[in-house]
């Protein structure tokens, strides 16, 4: 019974939690709305998406000034933990 009770219990590395998932959704809400209200990249359509802290924008943009700028803004938001930039200069 008790082995039952702690198997249950168990997480895997692959599942975030509750409180991760929610952490990671106001983290990418706050990165999309700084990179919306920024001059430079607002006219482009940039991807984010945030798991357990490490987030990633994909898309183009119009330079390396922008790719740069924009991993800049999203390392800014508190709880970034890493970026990963696949922005491509189009």
């Amino acid at each position: 019974m008790l082995i039952a009770f702690l198997a249950a219990c168990a997480s895997t590395s692959t599942q975030s939690s509750t409180g991760e998932f929610i952490d990671d959704s106001v983290i990418t809400t706050k990165v999309k709305a700084l990179l919306a209200a920024d001059n430079l990249l607002k006219s482009f359509q940039v991807g984010v998406e945030t798991y357990k802290g490490t987030v990633q924008l994909s898309g183009f943009v119009g330079s390396k000034e922008a790719v740069q700028k924009a991993e800049q803004i999203a390392r800014s938001v508190q709880g970034v933990k890493a970026v990963r930039n696949d922005l491509i200069v189009k």
